[in-house]
C-alpha cells in the first residue's frame, strides 16, 4: 500500500511511518517542504495527490504548547493547521484521478467530565473552542461521493519517547519534583504511541473498517492525573510530591486551554476493541516503564 501522511515528520507521524515501512508499505510525507519521500503542500495544492492507496492527516499545531501565548493570533494557527489541512486533503481525495482505499483522521475531545464514560458512540459535541474546532476538522474530512473508507481516531494524550506529553514532564519527575495537576483527581485519557500508529495502520489494512475509533488505552478510563504522576515517579525511581496548583496552570496556559489538563474525560475504546485491535501497551505502568527504560 502506497500511504500518504499530512504531518509524517512529527512525534506520531515518525511512529506510523516506522510502522508502516516495518509492514512493507511506501510512506511519502506532506510537509511544509519537498525532498526525498516528501511532497510539499502547495505541490499538493497545485497538483493533487500523487498515485497512492492511502492518505492519513496527522498535521496541527501544538495546542498545548507553553513558550505560544493562548490568543487569537495563535487560535487561528491552530484551526488552520488542523481545518484548513484536512479540507485541502479532502479536496484532493475527491478529485484524484485513482479512487483512493483509506481516508484516516487523527482528532480528539469530549466534553469534560469526571464521571461520564464515551464510547465511539458518543458525540463530540459543540461547547468550547476546542470541541467546536474538533467538529469543523472532522466535517472538514468529509469526502461525499468519494469510495475512500473514512476513519476518524479520537486520539487520547499520546505517550512516548522523544516528543508528545511526557518530554516536557520527564526533567520535573526526575529531579523529584513532579506531581498531579490541580486535584489529580481529573481522568486522564492516554494511549501509547506505538499503539496510536498501530490503530492507525489497522484502521488502513483493514478493509471493514470505516467510522470512529477511540485511540485510548482500556484501562484509561480509570486513570486520573493523579494515578499517572505516582505510576511516572515509580518508573523513574522518584516520589511525586508537589502538586501543581490550579492556578498555576491557569497562569501558564491560560484558563481556556487549562480546561484540558484540570479536567478530563473517561474514554473508552470499545469499537476499536471491537474491530480486533490488540493493544501492545494495555496498562500505564506497563507503557511508562518502556517509555522511560
Amino acid at each position: 500500500m502506497a500511504c500518504l501522511p499530512g504531518g509524517g515528520t512529527g512525534f506520531v507521524g515518525r511512529a506510523l511511518t516506522q510502522l508502516l515501512r516495518s509492514h512493507g508499505h511506501e510512506v511519502t510525507h506532506i510537509s511544509r517542504q519537498g525532498g526525498k519521500d516528501r511532497i510539499s503542500w502547495e505541490e499538493l495544492s497545485h497538483s493533487g495527490l500523487p498515485l497512492c492507496d492511502a492518505v492519513v492527516n496527522l498535521a496541527g499545531e501544538n495546542v498545548l504548547n507553553p513558550f505560544h501565548r493562548w490568543n487569537d493570533a495563535f487560535c487561528r494557527e491552530v484551526i488552520s493547521s488542523r481545518v484548513e489541512t484536512t479540507k485541502t486533503l479532502a479536496k484532493a481525495i475527491a478529485d484524484a484521478e485513482q479512487p483512493l482505499r483509506a481516508w484516516v483522521l487523527i482528532t480528539g475531545y469530549y466534553r469534560p467530565s469526571p464521571t461520564v464514560e464515551y464510547t465511539e458512540d458518543s458525540p463530540g459535541g459543540d461547547f468550547d473552542f476546542f470541541s467546536h474546532l474538533v467538529s469543523s476538522w472532522e466535517a472538514a474530512a468529509l469526502t461525499p461521493g468519494s469510495p475512500a473508507r473514512g476513519v476518524v481516531v479520537r486520539s487520547g494524550i499520546a505517550l512516548g519517547r522523544g516528543g508528545g506529553a511526557i518530554s516536557q514532564m520527564l526533567w520535573p519527575f526526575r529531579l523529584g519534583l513532579g506531581g498531579p495537576l490541580g486535584s489529580g483527581l481529573q481522568p486522564f485519557p492516554w494511549i501509547h504511541i506505538r499503539d496510536l500508529a498501530g490503530i492507525v495502520c489497522h484502521a488502513l489494512e483493514n478493509e471493514h473498517l470505516q467510522g470512529i475509533l477511540n485511540g485510548v488505552a482500556p484501562s484509561s478510563p480509570y486513570t486520573s492525573n493523579g494515578t499517572f504522576a505516582q505510576e511516572l515517579a515509580a518508573a523513574l525511581g522518584r516520589p511525586a510530591l508537589l502538586p501543581v496548583p490550579a492556578w498555576a496552570v491557569r497562569a501558564v496556559f491560560g484558563a481556556e486551554r487549562a480546561v484540558m489538563l484540570l479536567e478530563g474525560q473517561r474514554v473508552v475504546p470499545k469499537h476499536t476493541l471491537e474491530s480486533g485491535y490488540h493493544f501492545i501497551f494495555p496498562d500505564l505502568s506497563g507503557a511508562l516503564k518502556d517509555i522511560v527504560a
